[in-house]
């Protein structure tokens, strides 16, 4: 069913191939850019929960003003020019690292830029998926979409520990760079401009998409649940190589097979979201996926051996996929199209705004209290999240209100 509506909408089906190869690069990225940081410049917990917080923190700064902005510019040029900027970006690291110029307050720099790039792309993208497919196709076209993340995910980040094993982790990046070209040429043959009339020659309005958001009594419940698991979520996240690094003594290899481990249960949770879905209910599901992934957490912080950490992986990477179909499938559904940018960047603002806080708290505790101890602190948070959805009327919501 998920595949259905990539072969019946062409235009979903070039953002979504550019949205998959870009999203490939990144995910090299993702064990690329921490092991550059751990390994070749000997960053510190404090400097990674640093560099984690500046990834996020454009969702906090220019979180509600981007979604006024997005939905006044049209998402197509939009698009482009996000990827142009964030290959640039990106780039930039092989070459200074090429240079032998390469420093820790660059990749501060880099990391920054190409989050309030990245702001802006995401807001768009999901604002305009609705305008390409009918809203009764929206829970399989995101089920494509998170399953086609989780598997170039899986491929990206075997491919990354490859990579920085073969050539360092700065040069791993090129792969990044030439993937947001590739994506900027699949989403320029988009025929639809993405320009929403009802939008056209407003400027207010920053404040409308958190009005609709706490004026709904299910989107409430979602972004409170959401915002808290996110925020310990991120705590862990920022200290997750270091404690692969140096609490287990993995190396880069096994750390990219790990993160990869992950992605193949996103992969298989984005497989059956729709059906779980279907059978459970949205809100059930909702809750289902965040209490996996606080359960990964807890048993990424007991594990002594392979076969724990293993299984903590697939938790993390299948309740993703479950809860992040649901999460955003929420919002397209139950908001007008002249509103949605606004919501989607006030949940950027948020949630990402939130992490950002959290990975500084991640690094500040992973400094204080050790790595293996903040895994834990942060899986419990996460547990708080979840013990919110469950007493929202998430826990009853078996079909979307029409």
């Amino acid at each position: 069913m998920a595949w259905t509506v990539l072969a019946r909408h062409a235009d979903f089906r070039r953002l979504f191939a550019g949205s998959s190869v870009s999203l490939l690069g990144s995910s090299v990225t993702t064990v690329a850019l921490p092991l550059t940081a751990v390994v070749l410049l000997k960053a510190s917990p404090t400097q990674m929960g640093l560099l984690g917080a500046l990834a996020l923190l454009p969702h906090l700064v220019l979180g509600l003003p981007a979604g006024v902005w997005v939905s006044l510019l049209p998402y197509r040029r939009l698009l482009i020019l996000t990827d142009a900027a964030q290959a640039l970006l990106i780039g930039a690291v092989p070459v200074l690292a090429a240079a032998g110029l390469l420093e820790f307050w660059h990749l501060y720099v880099i990391v920054l830029l190409t989050g309030v790039a990245g702001l802006f792309e995401i807001v768009a993208a999901q604002s305009f998926t609705p305008r390409l497919v009918p809203r009764d196709q929206l829970l399989p076209a995101n089920s494509a979409l998170m399953l086609s993340n989780a598997t170039v995910n899986t491929t990206g980040s075997a491919l990354g520990g490859l990579l920085v094993s073969a050539v360092g982790g700065p040069f791993a990046l090129v792969v990044d760079a030439a993937s947001f070209v590739v994506s900027a040429l699949c989403k320029a043959r988009i025929r639809d401009p993405g320009r929403n009339p009802a939008t056209a020659g407003r400027h207010g309005g920053m404040f409308e998409g958190m009005r609709a958001v706490f004026g709904h009594h299910i989107l409430r419940a979602v972004i409170l649940a959401a915002a808290v698991g996110a925020f310990a979520g991120q705590a862990q996240a920022v200290v997750l190589v270091l404690y692969l690094v140096h609490d287990l003594g993995l190396s880069s290899g096994v750390i990219g097979v790990l993160i990869a481990l992950s992605g193949v249960a996103g992969v298989a949770g984005a497989g059956v979201a729709t059906h779980v879905t279907h059978r459970l209910g949205p809100g059930p599901a909702f809750i289902m996926g965040m209490l996996l992934a606080s359960v990964g957490g807890l048993a990424l912080a007991a594990a002594t051996g392979p076969l724990v950490l293993a299984a903590a992986q697939c938790l993390r990477g299948g309740a993703h996929s479950l809860y992040g179909v649901n999460q955003q499938t929420f919002r397209q559904a139950l908001v007008p199209d002249r509103l949605l940018a606004r919501v989607n960047a006030t949940w950027r603002f948020l949630i990402y705004g939130g992490m950002s806080l959290g990975a500084l708290l991640g690094g500040l505790l992973g400094t204080v209290l050790g790595l293996r101890l903040t895994l834990v602190v942060t899986s419990c948070v996460m547990l708080l999240g979840t013990g919110i959805a469950w007493a929202s009327p998430l826990r009853s919501l078996r079909k979307l209100p029409c």
